[in-house]
């Protein structure tokens, strides 16, 4: 018992859940990284585009020195100033650009949330692809010790002339086949891990038993992708309102404050005034422009047909991969079925084939035809049942959920 305890612990304390290779990822995976630093880019954009409200307050100074002095000027003069100014209309504008802004950072948010949840996707999938092609090793692995035995027994008859040298041969060729098989399926093994590796962000020793909630939706909303691309159009549309301003009044008030010093005066240079306030009340309308802003306008709107169209083809899209979804679980659930009895069938058939084998009751190619079965059948019985795990995925994916919150963990 002491010794099983010890066998178990190191699995437990290195093996990793796929909720925690998710939740890991979502806070470590650069591309995840780099979606979220532009989504705080697009909230200092909207920020910024806010103050755009307030009045402007600026303040500078200039210093001019003739050397020739005009009638009626000093030769030098100096001034500080200070100016605050205001839009008190602009048609609109700055409303626009600010709800552009807005869908801007609704559009990037949306666009960090379709990365993680189809990065999920992709670790959930890698997840199981490693965990089927280490039950197809497996499985390799006790056919690659069964032919190791038989070989080294039809190898003795053979010293002993009771074999044919033909039966040497084929059961060799099983054997090294067999070899070929397990090295070829070790190095998918290590290219995906390298692959989940990168995507979560972190090195990965082993990998738990992780299983999905069994819990069917009736119905799904958009996923994020699709909400992002809506959230976009929305902004081209305020775009296109912020040009449609400018056919509008622009009205704005600037009042500026000035304090001047003068030197090399005199009689007929004579210095101006000391301080100075000049309030300015301006209105601006743009009466003729050749519809340059009209053009650029259409040209905005026609974009935001296109992106409209690519929207109701990805909303038909994941209409059709929700139900497809639902077809690949229950399909999945058929073959788990069919794979579990033909695994019995298969092991009892080898059992029966390897004791008439070891009789001289059959020959080798009726043993090495009953071993393929048995390892086709262990190794397809343990890829139904991870297919059906990544089935679960792909459905809650396309149901618009986070696949993590649907995980639970089976525990040994």
């Amino acid at each position: 018992m002491i010794k099983i305890v010890l066998l178990v612990v190191p699995f437990f304390l290195y093996a990793q859940s796929l909720k925690s290779l998710l939740d890991y990822s979502m806070a470590n995976n650069n591309l995840v990284v780099s979606k979220t630093l532009s989504e705080k880019a697009k909230t200092k954009e909207l920020e910024s585009q806010k103050s755009a409200y307030y009045p402007t307050v600026d303040a500078g100074m200039f210093y001019r020195n003739m050397h020739e002095r005009s009638l009626g000027l000093p030769g030098s003069t100096y001034s500080g100033y200070g100016k605050i100014s205001l839009d008190l209309y602009d048609g609109g504008r700055k409303s626009s650009l600010v709800k552009q802004k807005q869908e801007e950072l609704k559009s990037s948010s949306f666009e960090t949330e379709a990365l993680k949840k189809s990065l999920a996707l992709n670790i959930v999938q890698d997840f199981y692809t490693i965990k089927n092609l280490n039950a197809t090793l497996s499985a390799r692995e006790d056919a690659k010790e069964s032919l190791q035995v038989q070989l080294t027994r039809i190898e003795k008859f053979y010293e002993a002339k009771v074999a044919t040298k033909d039966d040497v041969d084929r059961l060799r060729a099983a054997f090294d086949i067999n070899v070929y098989e397990i090295e070829s399926i070790k190095f998918q093994i290590l290219s995906t891990m390298q692959a989940l590796e990168l995507k979560v962000g972190k090195k990965i020793n082993t990998l738990d038993n992780s299983k999905f909630k069994e819990n069917i939706l009736d119905k799904y909303e958009n996923i994020d992708a699709i909400k992002a691309m809506q959230a976009k159009k929305e902004a081209i549309l305020n775009i296109s309102d912020s040009l449609k301003s400018s056919y509008y009044p622009q009205i704005k008030v600037e009042d500026t404050y000035s304090v001047y010093g003068y030197a090399n005066s005199d009689r007929t240079h004579p210095e101006g005034v000391e301080k100075q306030n000049i309030l300015l009340l301006s209105a601006n309308i743009r009466l003729y422009d050749n519809a340059t802003l009209k053009k650029k306008q259409e040209a905005i709107l026609l974009n935001a047909q296109a992106l409209n169209s690519e929207i109701n083809y990805k909303t038909k899209e994941q209409k059709m991969q929700f139900t497809l979804a639902k077809s690949r679980i229950l399909t999945s659930k058929i073959k788990i079925k069919s794979a579990s009895s033909a695994l019995v069938s298969a092991k009892s058939a080898f059992e029966t084939v390897e004791k008439k084998y070891d009789a001289g009751i059959v020959d080798n190619v009726v043993y090495l035809d009953a071993l393929t079965a048995k390892t086709n059948a262990v190794a397809l019985y343990e890829t139904s049942k991870n297919d059906l795990e990544i089935a679960y995925a792909i459905y809650y994916y396309y149901s618009g959920k986070n696949v993590e919150e649907y995980l639970q963990w089976e525990r040994f």
